[in-house]
């Protein structure tokens, strides 16, 4: 005796129809994230693992090599995480170092000049020019005095 678990083109049909109504549902109107992210990948292989055959288990192999991806992906995510830190604190370095020297700031179409009185410590740090703070990454010029 042998089972088939094969669905016929209907009712593939019926069911990616269903999941489309869903997702509708589901989204309203919301652009779905397009990313995954290590959570989702726990989620899929999670699933993979709990539906997957029993009288045809994934290969070592393959269970391995998806480990591995998910390992990467966190590795990145980490590391992306320790570089936006590290741009943090290189741009409040900067931002330190021009204090008492004159900057040229673009606000807009114009351009402020003045002496740096004071820095904010903030994601983006601010400078405190002509008794105004500006975001340091509008700093177009450093001078010596």
């Amino acid at each position: 005796m042998e089972l088939q678990a094969r669905l016929s083109s209907q009712e593939q049909a019926e069911i990616a129809q269903a999941v489309k109504e869903y997702n509708g549902r589901i989204n309203q109107g919301k652009n779905p994230q397009q990313n995954l992210g290590k959570d989702d990948f726990l989620k899929i292989l999670i699933a993979q693992l709990s539906y997957q055959d029993p009288t045809a288990p994934m290969e070592d192999k393959e269970f391995i090599a998806q480990m591995a991806q998910f390992s990467t992906l966190d590795q990145m995510t980490s590391m992306a995480t320790d570089f936006s830190r590290l741009a943090t604190l290189v741009s409040g370095s900067e931002a330190t170092s021009a204090l008492g020297k004159s900057v040229e700031v673009a606000v807009g179409d114009q351009v402020v000049s003045g002496t740096v009185k004071a820095v904010t410590r903030e994601k983006v740090p601010e400078i405190l020019v002509n008794g105004s703070y500006y975001p340091w990454d509008q700093v177009i010029k450093v001078f010596e005095e």
